[in-house]
């Protein structure tokens, strides 16, 4: 929800980057360094470089990365007090939660998953909400590297990987996955027609049975890739955080934490 909360711009910008799309880059990135603009469209994968390089490096001249993780910090503390009320805030669910989401990412095997080894490596926030948001920071970043490694395997690259996406009906709507990932309709259609000469998609745009087939062995090896950390957290702990949680993604929805026209499916 961090990327979709106004608090968000408004706090790094605050913190003095330029409005607009340097927040996401550089808020998500900053946890490794003053990285380039290459090992930001490499981890974050199905951003056009070319998008990403107008925000970076030129963010690290504006705010160096230490201010800009406490910026994010604040912004999520702000945007949560705003939706879940201060009273979930401080409520012994969030507690409880928190204590099990860091049990959780602490254990992220860091070998091979720069985000999450990044993340891992920053000083743990000491407020219950922030914990948790933290914690599902590190786990999400864990689960995304091993996506990423998956999609090397599959010879996906990012503009594909996100065309062959889409075309399941789940996650974000085309239009919305092209304009904020930063790809041009001709590009666009060059990936599909790529998609198309592998017999993975239709000229139509959807997915082949040999396409369904990798999109779903895509998803169920990510799962396993990520399994460590739930693992050994145990499964009466892992379903507990997922009661818990479930009830906080409830109240964030219905504060309307996403905006519309975004996914193609509930999240």
């Amino acid at each position: 929800m961090a990327y979709f909360a106004p608090e968000t711009e408004q706090h790094l910008t605050a913190a003095g980057l330029k409005p607009g799309r340097m927040s996401y880059f550089a808020g998500r990135s900053a946890a490794m360094g003053a990285v380039g603009p290459g090992v930001v469209a490499a981890t974050f994968y199905n951003f056009n470089p070319a998008l990403v390089a107008r925000s970076i490096p030129a963010a690290w001249a504006l705010a160096d990365p230490a201010t800009l993780v406490a910026a994010r910090f604040a912004a999520v503390d702000a945007a949560l007090r705003r939706m879940l009320g201060e009273d979930a805030v401080a409520s012994a669910e969030v507690a409880e939660a928190a204590g099990l989401a860091r049990r959780a990412a602490e254990t992220c095997p860091p070998e091979g998953r720069p985000l999450a080894a990044a993340h891992l490596d920053l000083e743990w926030p000491t407020a219950p909400h922030l914990v948790l948001w933290h914690a599902l920071t590190i786990l999400r970043e864990h689960r995304g590297d091993g996506h990423v490694a998956l999609l090397l395997e599959a010879e996906l690259d990012g503009l594909e990987a996100l065309v062959s996406y889409t075309a399941t009906g789940r996650g974000f709507l085309p239009p919305f996955a092209m304009a904020s990932r930063g790809w041009s309709q001709e590009q666009w259609d060059a990936a599909q027609r790529h998609l198309v000469e592998r017999g993975l998609l239709d000229v139509d745009g959807t997915l082949t049975a040999d396409g369904a087939e990798l999109r779903t062995r895509l998803e169920h090896d990510t799962n396993r890739l990520g399994a460590a950390p739930w693992t050994r957290l145990g499964d009466e702990s892992a379903t507990r955080l997922g009661e818990l949680g479930s009830a906080l993604v409830a109240s964030l929805l219905a504060a309307d934490c996403f905006p519309d026209g975004i996914f193609a499916t509930t999240r």
